[in-house]
């Protein structure tokens, strides 16, 4: 492998075959040869909130967070909590450094300083993530099921994820979404 898409986007196009990918924006927290490992930006969990997720983890500090989102990582360990955050306020020594300042921790301690009001102006909770082997990641953007751009802060901490971030992510590609096909042309 000669290039490496850690810390960039993957957007579907209409070429994606998965239902679960569809529209879907996916910043990549991890791209080597053993695969590679992402979380879903626009897809909210329905009627789930940050307040909800620390009840149900025994965090009594989530009061300040009131109704934040929950992000559907993807398909793999949905029971698994991931936040992305942008670092700095909060102390995370077990986060995993990402290009741009980001870090990316699976620590309930992020949680509790959030719930403190304590954590960093920019994160995000997913459960679950998305993932890929050896090769498949990159065999899935030569049949341009996927494209690749860099990640802005502003799109991946929308803080109110949904479908207008699969469209923000192609327009800061200059590609209107409308003039994507579905049918792949060959010269």
């Amino acid at each position: 492998m000669d290039f490496d898409l850690t810390g960039k986007l993957l957007i579907s196009t209409p070429t994606m075959g998965d239902p679960r990918f569809e529209h879907s924006v996916i910043y990549l927290c991890a791209h080597s040869a053993e695969g590679a490992f992402g979380l879903v930006l626009n897809r909210p969990v329905p009627r789930l909130t940050l307040t909800d997720v620390m009840e149900q983890i025994g965090i009594d500090d989530g009061a300040c967070v009131g109704d934040y989102p929950i992000l559907s990582g993807g398909p793999v360990e949905t029971q698994r909590g991931f936040v992305l955050h942008g670092g700095g306020v909060v102390d995370d020594p077990m986060g995993q450094e990402l290009p741009g300042g980001l870090l990316l921790s699976a620590s309930t301690d992020i949680l509790k300083a959030i719930g403190k009001g304590q954590g960093p102006a920019d994160w995000l909770l997913a459960l679950g993530y998305s993932g890929w082997g050896p090769g498949q990641l990159e065999g899935e953007i030569a049949q341009n099921v996927w494209l690749t751009c860099a990640a802005p802060r502003a799109l991946i901490f929308d803080p109110r994820p949904g479908e207008h971030q699969w469209r923000d992510a192609l327009q800061s590609m200059g590609i209107d979404p409308i003039t994507l096909s579905s049918a792949a042309g060959h010269a």
